[in-house]
C-alpha cells in the first residue's frame, strides 16, 4: 500500500481510502452489512487504514460499519466523517448565513451523532459536507471545531466542496487564510478542473487534498454499456438515465488503447492511477461496496501513479458533464 501525508495534519493516509457511502445502503445496491464488513476488513488486510464516511450515508449506517470494524484499535486507523448542512441544501446558495447551513450547536450535535454512531472516542477528521467561501472568516464554525477540539472529539476539520465548483465555493480563500487542514474534491479522468486551481493552492498552503469519485459514480469503471441495467430506484438509475450510458460508453471506448498499449489492465485500473499521479493528493476514496470491488482497488493502486505520458495523454478525455442534474 502508498501511504502519503494527508497536509499539515501530518497523518500518514493509505492512498486508496474507503469510500462509505455505498455502505450506507440508501441507494446503492448493497448484498448485506456482512459482505460490507468483509470488504471493510479485506481493505484493512491491504493495508487500507482511511475510512471516509459522513452522518448523511444511510442514516450513520456507515459509520455504524466501519465503527465496529475499527473499535479496538482505533489508533492503526484515520476515520473522517462529514456534517450536513442544518438547511439540507446542496450547493449552498451564495449569501446564505452560516447560521442557517452551520450554526455551532448543529456541528457539535453532528459529530456527536457521528461519534455515537461510530462508538469511537474521537474522530480523526470533521468535515463540512458542503462549503462557501464566504463563511472562511466567520465565528460560528470555528468557535464550534475549537470547543471539539479542546474536547478531544475531533482532531482535524476540512470541507468537502461541491461540484461542479465555482469561484464561490471552491475553497481556495478558505485555504489561503490556513482555516482547513483538508479539503475534499470531486476528480478523475473526466473532470479534471481542480488540477488548475485547488490542487494549486493546496499545494502552496499544505492543505491536504482528498478525491472523490475517481470512477464518476461507476462511469470509469470501463463496465458500463447501453445495455446495463442498474437497480429500480437506485442512486446510479438516475445518474444514468436516458442516453448517458450510451454516451459514456463512447467516451470510454475511446480510451482503450492505453490498454492496448499496457499502460493498465484496465480503464477502472487506468482512473485510479490517475487520480494518484498528483503529489497533492493525499488520498482517493472510493467506494468498496464488495471485497471484489476491494481486491481490484487495491491491486490498482499497488501499481502506483501512471508514467507521465499516460497522464498527459489522458488530459485529451477532459469531459464537461454534470450528471448529478
Amino acid at each position: 500500500m502508498l501511504y502519503r501525508t494527508l497536509g499539515k495534519t501530518g497523518l500518514k493516509v493509505s492512498a486508496l481510502g474507503f469510500g462509505g457511502w455505498g455502505i450506507g445502503a440508501a441507494g446503492w445496491a448493497v448484498e448485506s452489512d456482512e459482505e460490507s464488513l468483509k470488504s471493510i476488513r479485506l481493505a484493512m488486510d491491504h493495508g487500507v487504514n482511511f475510512f471516509d464516511s459522513a452522518l448523511g450515508y444511510g442514516g450513520g449506517h456507515s459509520e455504524m460499519l466501519i465503527g465496529k470494524a475499527v473499535k479496538g484499535k482505533q489508533d492503526q486507523y484515520i476515520v473522517t466523517s462529514k456534517i450536513p448542512p442544518k438547511n439540507y441544501t446542496w450547493p449552498q446558495v451564495p449569501g446564505t448565513p452560516i447560521t442557517d447551513a452551520y450554526p455551532k450547536d448543529w456541528i457539535i450535535e453532528c459529530t456527536e451523532k457521528s461519534l455515537k454512531n461510530y462508538d469511537l472516542d474521537y474522530i480523526d477528521l470533521q468535515q463540512c459536507h458542503v462549503w462557501l467561501n464566504e463563511w472562511t472568516q466567520a465565528d460560528e464554525w470555528k468557535e464550534a471545531v475549537e470547543l471539539l477540539k479542546k474536547q478531544g472529539k475531533i482532531r482535524f476539520f476540512g470541507a468537502s466542496i461541491n461540484f461542479p465548483y465555482t469561484a464561490q465555493d471552491d475553497a481556495v480563500p478558505s485555504m489561503e487564510a490556513g482555516c482547513l487542514d483538508t479539503v475534499q474534491v470531486v476528480h478523475n479522468i473526466f473532470q479534471q478542473e481542480p488540477e488548475t486551481d485547488v490542487y494549486v493552492s493546496a499545494l502552496k498552503n499544505n492543505v491536504g487534498i482528498i478525491a472523490r469519485c475517481p470512477l464518476d459514480e461507476g462511469a470509469l469503471s470501463g463496465k458500463i454499456t447501453p445495455d446495463t441495467q442498474f437497480a429500480q430506484g437506485s442512486f446510479q438509475e438516475g445518474y444514468f438515465k436516458d442516453d448517458r450510458k450510451q454516451v459514456v460508453y463512447e467516451m470510454t471506448q475511446a480510451m482503450n488503447g492505453l490498454m492496448a498499449e499496457g499502460f493498465a489492465d484496465t480503464l477502472a485500473e487506468a482512473a485510479i492511477r490517475y487520480c494518484i499521479s498528483f503529489p497533492v493528493v493525499s488520498s482517493i476514496v472510493v467506494g468498496m461496496r464488495s471485497p471484489k470491488h476491494t481486491e481490484a482497488n487495491c491491486v490498482a493502486i499497488d501499481k502506483g501513479p501512471l508514467p507521465e505520458e499516460a497522464v498527459i495523454r489522458l488530459k485529451a478525455h477532459a469531459w464537461d458533464h454534470n450528471y448529478w442534474i
